[in-house]
């Protein structure tokens, strides 16, 4: 995300909608999309799969709207990308 700075701001852990994005980035130049990251460790308990973890991630950023502050900024929803991780030990998978 380093090499990234020069085009996008980068946010983590702020309140967005009703919770907190893990990270948030918030493109400088009007025609870059913009990104929202959730992060999750699998549950065995919650979550069957990693696709099961990753889903879920991406359920809450839908849920939890934490588009509001990038909407708010004047970013349509057709330039907002999600993406859920999941993760388990050294597997991910991204969604």
């Amino acid at each position: 995300m380093v090499d990234l700075a020069d085009r996008y701001r980068i946010t983590s852990n702020r309140e967005s909608g009703l919770g907190r994005y893990d990270v948030m980035l918030e493109p400088l130049r009007a025609e870059d999309p913009a990104f929202v990251l959730e992060f999750k460790v699998r549950d065995p308990e919650d979550e069957g799969t990693l696709a099961d973890t990753a889903a879920a991630a991406l359920r809450q950023i839908e849920e939890k709207g934490y588009d509001t502050e990038l909407e708010a900024r004047g970013i349509s929803r057709k330039r907002i990308r999600h993406y859920g991780f999941a993760f388990e030990g050294k597997t991910v998978l991204v969604g």
